[in-house]
């Protein structure tokens, strides 16, 4: 996938229409600018904010100290993605800004595997914990809970169990760090 800072119709540089349409062959090519729209060289900073925002992280390869990609980097962080940068030659000029975006709180790249460890813990966070491990009474109690149903009382009469049966598969969830027993009730572990 491409997102032009440019008008569909107006690829630009020239040179890269041939790249244009192999990507036509198995992609998609994005833009927010009306066929016939004139080129503006602000409009390709504007446009990072899409490319960051389609990302489920981003990796700053190489930039100069006053590179565009400083754009895309800023708005990663406002949009809460991780950034990884790759570590660069101090005096190579294409290194300067990706160095600049570590000391100033990117992620180091040095595999692939720091960025799929990333993308893994974030997706656990996004999901939920893992429920495969409970047992039907244990499950039944966490998504209870979940829903809102927090009274010992509710989710008996909803779940159909004695209290007994209750109090062994809550503190098996409190153990596991499931759940936890406040003044309130029980609440679920964020």
């Amino acid at each position: 996938m491409a997102v032009l800072g440019t008008a569909i119709d107006k690829i630009y540089p020239q040179r890269n229409y041939g790249l244009a349409e192999r990507i036509l062959e198995k992609g998609a090519i994005l833009s927010e600018y009306a066929p016939g729209t004139e080129t503006k060289a602000y409009n390709f900073q504007i446009r990072n904010r899409i490319i960051s925002g389609l990302a489920d992280a981003v990796l700053v390869v190489e930039a100069s100290e006053h590179s565009g990609t400083r754009g895309t980097y800023e708005y990663a962080l406002k949009q809460g993605k991780d950034v990884f940068a790759v570590p660069g030659d101090l005096t190579r000029p294409m290194s300067i800004g990706a160095n600049q975006m570590l000391r100033d709180g990117a992620n180091a790249y040095l595999s692939v595997d720091d960025i799929l460890a990333s993308l893994k813990l974030n997706a656990m966070r996004s999901s939920g914990p893992d429920l495969s491990e409970l047992s039907p009474t244990e499950k039944s109690i966490y998504l209870g809970l979940k829903r809102g149903e927090q009274t010992v009382d509710e989710i008996v009469s909803v779940l159909g169990i004695d209290i007994a049966t209750f109090n062994r598969a809550a503190s098996d969830l409190e153990l596991k760090g499931y759940i936890e027993q406040g003044v309130d009730g029980w609440t679920i572990c964020q």
